[in-house]
């Protein structure tokens, strides 16, 4: 590995790190739930390994897999939902950040809803997300069913990511969101958490 192919690795370790400590202080990522991935400028990903507790994770706790998922290192284990990740970076050139988490708003709402997708309308923060300039517009955020099948899910996803602006949610399971960086990434996993949440409490008010 090249001096700049290490530099770049440490440097996209350091925000998953930090996105991990992030969402573990917001309830996101219990247990060892969720995974974060970043870009890196050669195309690897580099992506958290299977098992880790996103709240406590170390620079070890991060490895780097091509675009079919697959670990450069063979002894280095991902998850096996690498293959989502991996699906939005080779659809989304320009994405450059990958956040999956297991919030309770999220796993509520995908369990009772009964339509394919969870609709939100008339919320500022709707702005966070791609092509949303304005609360009046609605913005669909799509429900798929979960499926230990990681490569079939991957192919019922695959035909709705043009248009899924506020990323999709496994039912029962939790959140895939993404941005052009991590700092993006992060700012429409925490609108989309924000949404829910207000329409989980809505739903409990009766309104």
């Amino acid at each position: 590995m090249t001096d700049n192919a290490t530099t770049d690795f440490v440097r996209g370790a350091q925000d998953i790190v930090h996105a991990g400590q992030r969402l573990d202080a917001r309830g996101w990522v219990p247990a060892t739930a969720g995974n974060i991935s970043c870009r890196l400028p050669d195309g690897r990903i580099a992506i958290t390994r299977s098992g880790c507790h996103k709240g406590f994770l170390t620079r070890n706790d991060v490895i780097t897999v091509d675009l079919a998922g697959q670990p450069h290192q063979p002894d280095n284990r991902p998850s096996a939902e690498t293959l989502l990740h991996c699906q939005v970076y080779r659809l989304l050139p320009d994405v450059g950040a990958v956040l999956h988490g297991h919030s309770v708003a999220s796993t509520v709402l995908s369990m009772t809803e009964p339509s394919p997708a969870l609709v939100v309308e008339g919320y500022e923060v709707q702005k966070v997300f791609e092509g949303q300039d304005t609360h009046d517009a609605a913005v669909r955020i799509p429900l798929f069913a979960n499926d230990q099948d990681i490569a079939r899910l991957a192919r019922e996803v695959e035909p709705f990511f043009a248009d899924m602006p506020a990323g999709y949610i496994i039912r029962g399971h939790g959140v895939y969101v993404w941005g052009r960086d991590m700092a993006a990434a992060l700012a429409r996993l925490e609108g989309l958490e924000f949404l829910l949440a207000c329409v989980l409490e809505r739903r409990k008010l009766g309104i």
